[in-house]
């Protein structure tokens, strides 16, 4: 019968293979392998940098869902004519 410590060993093997071919490597060989990695992961970088202020966004809006209630009553006073509350779906 499997036990969960039976079935993890496959990756604990996996992880301490790769971590001991990277310690036996040489410094030159790991110093270039860690630039090529930096310059792959440059525009993955660059990406979430761009993206941070809509992630943040996005967080906020899930987090706080007060912002989603929207009080009507603040159209009536901008005395919009009907056919431009129906653009923005508040038509009668």
């Amino acid at each position: 019968m499997n036990t969960p410590d039976s079935l993890n060993t496959g990756s604990k093997n996996l992880f301490n293979l790769i971590l001991k071919n990277w310690e036996e490597l040489d410094d030159s060989l790991k110093t270039k392998l860690i630039k090529i990695w930096k310059v792959l992961t440059y525009k993955w970088q660059l990406q979430i940098l761009f993206n941070l202020p809509f992630l943040l966004w996005w967080v906020s809006d899930k987090s706080f869902p007060i912002v989603h209630k929207f009080d009507t009553t603040i159209l009536n006073y901008f005395n919009l004519p009907d056919w431009a509350l129906s653009f923005i779906g508040f038509g009668k």
